[in-house]
């Protein structure tokens, strides 16, 4: 393979990818629709995508195989493809977890809606702002934007923390309504784990521009 054709090869892989994010993406944002509007139809939405996801995430990993078997890249080369296998595997679990959104809020169709002492809105929209930012920061190579998205996973953790123990306090205090509040909970502990992916993209961008690992490290030296 030339170079000429493995770096339009390595423009195909990232347009690729960034069609795999666009997905994930609007099942996400769907989700939490979903639950804002407790809307059934947009569930049904967010299941029938699933396939696509998975079908695409296949996709990827091959032709991100295939150029590593073909070519043999070395430096920044080989580490923006394994970020994209890597990256690849996140966005797919991104889709999951708007699955299991879908499926709690389906469920919670048959309970009387009740108002909840948890923002779920609220932690979806920083979680949904964590994918979009680690995101941007994988189109624009940007490691300094990356790291930012770091920093927000604290406050998505927090938020978690707190839903659950509010929703726990709501199940002692009104056992009537742990169906309504068992539900939330996984929600929100569903977009805490959105989060965590949006974390992991993050830190896979900055081992694609600057060469480092810093998955177990919440600061990066330049």
């Amino acid at each position: 393979m030339t170079r000429i054709k493995f770096h339009q090869s390595l423009d195909e892989l990232k347009e690729k990818l960034l069609v795999m994010a666009g997905m994930a993406e609007q099942a996400i944002q769907r989700a939490i629709e979903s639950y804002r509007m407790r809307d059934i139809s947009i569930c049904e939405l967010v299941l029938r995508s699933e396939p696509a996801i998975n079908r695409l995430e296949r996709e990827i990993d091959q032709m991100a195989l295939d150029l590593l078997a073909m070519e043999q890249p070395m430096a920044i080369d080989l580490r923006f493809i394994l970020s994209v296998i890597r990256i690849n595997a996140d966005l797919e679990r991104v889709g999951d977890q708007a699955v299991n959104i879908a499926v709690r809020v389906r469920e919670m169709e048959a309970f009387a809606n009740v108002d909840l002492p948890v923002d779920i809105p609220r932690l979806a929209s920083l979680a949904a702002a964590m994918v979009r930012r680690a995101l941007q920061a994988f189109i624009e190579a940007d490691a300094e934007l990356a790291q930012s998205v770091l920093t927000m996973d604290d406050q998505v953790d927090a938020m978690n923390e707190a839903a659950f123990y509010a929703l726990s306090n709501l199940v002692r205090e009104q056992p009537s309504l742990t169906p309504q509040a068992l539900n939330a909970m996984i929600i929100a502990r569903n977009l805490e784990r959105v989060g965590d992916h949006a974390t992991n993209i993050a830190e896979d961008v900055i081992f694609w521009v600057r060469g480092a690992d810093v998955r177990h490290n919440a600061a990066v030296d330049e």
